[in-house]
This record gives C-alpha cells, sequence and structure tokens, in this order.
C-alpha cells in the first residue's frame, strides 16, 4: 500500500490535510480530508492541479491534472480531468470532515499525483455543467485560497514495477 499527504494552507483562513491511500495499482485510491476555515454551510470544489510547484502561491501549480484531454466533469462522469474532485461540504464552523473513492486517481504508475498540488477552490465546482467554455475548463470553482503539495507519507515508497525474467541454461559454446 501507498499512502499519500498534503498539507493544505495559502493566504487565507483555509487550512487542513488531504490524505491518499492506494493498495496496488488497480485499486481505486481512497481520499480522505479534514480541512478548516472555509465560510460555514458551504460548498467548495476541490481538485488536483498539474503541477507541484507554489513558488507563486497556488497559482502556479498550473490547470487540473488532466493526461488524458478529457473536459471537466464530476468524479462520477466518464469524461473527466484525472484531478477532478468535485465538492465537498462544510458543517456551521467552515469545517470539512469526509472521504471517497476514486478509480482514476493513482499513487502507483505514470499517471500518479504524488508531487501534484491539491487545490481547495473559493467557490463551489459546476461539475463541467456550466453553459460557458470556463466551466468546461475548471468548473467556475473560482480562486485558489489553499493548496499544498501530495508527498509520499513517512514510512512508504513506490517501489518500481518488479521484472521477474527467466533464464534459460546457457549452452556451451563451442570453439
Amino acid at each position: 500500500m501507498v499512502k499519500a499527504i498534503a498539507t493544505v494552507r495559502g493566504d487565507s483562513n483555509v487550512h487542513g490535510t488531504v490524505t491518499f491511500e492506494q493498495y496496488d495499482e488497480i485499486a481505486p485510491t481512497t481520499i480522505t480530508w479534514n480541512i478548516r476555515g472555509n465560510d460555514p454551510n458551504s460548498e467548495r470544489g476541490f481538485h488536483i492541479h498539474e503541477f507541484g510547484d507554489n513558488t507563486n502561491g497556488c497559482t502556479s501549480a498550473g490547470p487540473h491534472f488532466n493526461p488524458f484531454g478529457k473536459t471537466h466533469g464530476a468524479p462520477t462522469d466518464l469524461d473527466r480531468h484525472v484531478g477532478d474532485l468535485g465538492n465537498f461540504r462544510t458543517d456551521s464552523e467552515g469545517t470539512s470532515v469526509g472521504s471517497m473513492e476514486d478509480k482514476l486517481i493513482k499513487l502507483i504508475g505514470p499517471e500518479s499525483v504524488i508531487g501534484r498540488t491539491i487545490v481547495i477552490h473559493s467557490g463551489c465546482d459546476d461539475l463541467g455543467r456550466g453553459n460557458n467554455v470556463e466551466s468546461k475548463k475548471t468548473g467556475n470553482a473560482g480562486g485558489r485560497p489553499a493548496c499544498g503539495v501530495i508527498g509520499l507519507a513517512l514510512g512508504h515508497s513506490v517501489s518500481p514495477p518488479q521484472v521477474h525474467v527467466k533464464l534459460s541454461p546457457r549452452e556451451p559454446s563451442v570453439l
């Protein structure tokens, strides 16, 4: 099993952690979050963005992680960015604690999200259902008040795939 964690913070009061766990390369990834500091009783979009670069705040994280060239959508849509996580709902204190499973998000393999950034947005994600071009790119989820780079958790590693080769006995050479 591989476990990764993002510590989310930014220029606002929004902060928390997002944890990712994947048993093996074909298993779904479990995503668990505990995010505080949002507006009470609201929905916020959150996505995995392409880059693990936060040198210019959350802006330098780039667009949603989209290795297959799809349009933006809901986590349950077949046609969506890998990084599309949808929305989470906050309670009366602005906190959201929850979890979900996702079959497209991977910690193991060539489309791994390790080293990329998770971004908490300032608005609700329209899940690609808006009547404008931006809806199909970002879900109109608004600004980026908080983000964090997804990194391997202590004690976990991503091992390269094991290659098993069966060697046959060498024939003696004849001189």
